[in-house]
């Protein structure tokens, strides 16, 4: 058990051995990732709005009375 706490110890971690501008370099491309995968989040959910407006639009008095709620037969 010495011996592999002795390893752990010797060993360095991947953050240790890389110079610090260059992690520096990494956690700024993540960061640009991050905020690019955000974008293209917030782009698809306005497709989908806008998808749906378009289909909202396009629908038929039969399809709109279809998913109405209302029990039309109490207003005749």
């Amino acid at each position: 058990m010495a011996k592999q706490k002795k390893k752990s110890e010797d060993q360095l971690s991947l953050k240790d051995q890389l110079d610090t501008s260059l992690l520096e370099q990494l956690k700024q491309k993540k960061k640009a990732l991050e905020a690019k995968e955000v974008v293209k989040q917030e782009e698809e959910r306005k497709k989908r709005e806008e998808a749906r407006k378009q289909a909202e639009k396009n629908k038929t008095f039969e399809q709109l009375l279809g998913e109405s709620d209302l029990n039309w037969k109490q207003f005749k």
